[in-house]
């Protein structure tokens, strides 16, 4: 999946105009023939209806997996960024349901679609449609110059709250309400790639965060891939297990900077 993801990644400037269109080729490039079975019962998304601000705009969805079934994995597409597949959220310990927000650079109006594979195979999809401010996100001059960005480049600090935020769309199962919320503040100026240097009027490098390994009590929960729809310092929450005892956290950038954080939760 990371391989065709990588491809699709790079296709954005080559995509057709009309929002349907584009959904139509990426889904065919990312699912070729296989079913997308509507997610309306599976997925919630919580997104606005007009960004306040393009470069920072939380996004988040619940996934409740039909009965019996698991989810492996979940990836967010934001159809008519330059990078469409935004964020791919690989569950190595799959769950019957699973919530996550995350700041994205909404880079025009777009339609925004969340689809779900379930461990044997499904496809479940859900969508909605974006407005914005016509800021141009994805080339915006970055927030903070780029020097001083690469000296806190890579810090993280880890919190986890009790309860989930309520999306009402989907009934939130016993298991679901025992479940808490890990957000994960990443320090990175995240690079598209389509930013002027203010001063000396050259494009900056694309450099931002290409994977988040999330790891509980030991051993591996969550492996998140990323791209340059991720805001500058993105905030990343996720659902976890209430009883975690431990998180520890692994980010890779597209340079190859590693950089690593641990939280042991109180009340353990």
């Amino acid at each position: 999946m990371k391989a065709l993801l990588a491809a699709v990644l790079i296709c954005g400037s080559g995509l057709p105009a009309l929002a349907g269109e584009s959904w139509d080729y990426l889904s065919a490039e990312l699912y070729g023939e296989r079913v997308l079975q509507d997610g309306a019962n599976v997925i919630a998304i919580d997104a606005p209806y007009r960004t306040r601000d393009d470069a920072r705009t939380q996004i988040a969805a619940q996934i409740a997996a039909p009965h019996g079934l698991l989810i492996g994995e979940v990836t967010l597409v934001l159809d008519e960024n330059p990078m469409p597949v935004s964020a791919v959220f690989e569950l190595e310990h799959p769950q019957s349901q699973f919530f996550f927000d995350v700041t994205m650079r909404v880079n025009g109006p777009t339609p925004l679609h969340v689809v779900a594979e379930t461990t044997d195979g499904q496809l479940f999809v859900a969508e909605t449609f974006v407005k914005t401010s016509g800021q141009g996100a994805c080339s915006a001059p970055p927030g903070t110059d780029p020097k001083d960005a690469l000296a806190t480049l890579g810090q993280m600090e880890i919190e986890v709250a009790s309860g989930l935020p309520k999306l009402t769309d989907l009934g939130l199962t016993a298991g679901m309400l025992r479940q808490r919320k890990l957000d994960l503040d990443i320090q990175h100026p995240s690079h598209s790639g389509m930013q002027m240097d203010q001063i000396t009027l050259l494009f900056i490098p694309m450099r931002y965060v290409e994977t988040v390994d999330v790891d509980l009590d030991g051993g591996g929960y969550v492996s998140v891939t990323g791209s340059i729809s991720l805001s500058e310092n993105p905030r990343l929450g996720l659902s976890v297990p209430g009883k975690t005892q431990s998180v520890d956290v692994t980010m890779t950038d597209t340079d190859g900077t590693v950089s690593h954080a641990h939280k042991s939760l109180a009340g353990y």
